[in-house]
């Protein structure tokens, strides 16, 4: 079982940064694949960045691509979302997930493990 915690979330207006963190305990952190979502109202959940557990196979979503970095640090049992440029249409609950596996899904239903979100609102 896996742990999923997030903060960072908060109000920021367009073109302002945001830094998300996750935090996981439970079962070897280092062994899992993680990944970002984000789910605005009326909206379906759709997968933001994605990151495999060796760090080598990173993904993003197009529409974050040059403005969101992604990372993990196996030793902190921490996975991040760096985000810059935001824009209103960024507004979301973002979720930290968790699989247990080497590669990244960019669909909800391939994860195993959820947090409970944090806020990220963009004020234009």
């Amino acid at each position: 079982q896996v742990q999923l915690v997030e903060s960072g979330g908060g109000l920021v207006q367009a073109g302002g940064s945001l830094r998300l963190s996750c935090a996981a305990s439970g079962r070897t952190f280092s062994m899992y694949a993680m990944g970002w979502f984000r789910q605005a109202p009326g909206k379906e959940r759709e997968f933001v960045a994605g990151r495999g557990w060796s760090g080598r196979s990173t993904t993003y979503t197009d529409s974050v691509k040059g403005r969101f970095t992604i990372s993990r640090d196996n030793a902190k049992n921490t996975l991040y979302l760096q985000m810059t440029s935001l824009k209103p249409e960024d507004t979301a609950l973002y979720y930290c997930a968790g699989r247990a596996g080497m590669e990244v899904r960019d669909y909800p239903k391939g994860y195993d493990y959820w947090g409970q979100g944090t806020q990220v609102t963009v004020s234009s």
